[in-house]
């Protein structure tokens, strides 16, 4: 899960490193490439693992569920059939 949302965040910087990497790979260096995929496996799984252990995985899902249509039917549902 810690690697998924740091892939998820890291997603813009990743075609950066794809481009370099294939030019990588056109000259003949493998080892640098694999090296590279595997840092950037540790740095995905680091910035996720941050992510939800500072909280942001919570409040992102929160803003998600203010503007989702079906959350907030749900919700109006719910608040009507409270009984105090």
């Amino acid at each position: 899960m810690w690697f998924d949302k740091g892939y998820s965040l890291l997603s813009y910087p990743k075609w950066v490193i794809a481009v370099y990497g294939v030019g990588e790979v056109v000259s003949g260096s493998y080892l640098l490439v694999a090296s590279g995929a595997l840092v950037f496996m540790a740095v995905c799984t680091v910035a996720g693992y941050l992510w939800l252990k500072k909280g942001m995985f919570i409040a992102e899902q929160e803003v998600m569920n203010q503007y989702n249509l079906f959350q907030k039917e749900m919700r109006t549902k719910l608040d009507k059939r409270k009984v105090i």
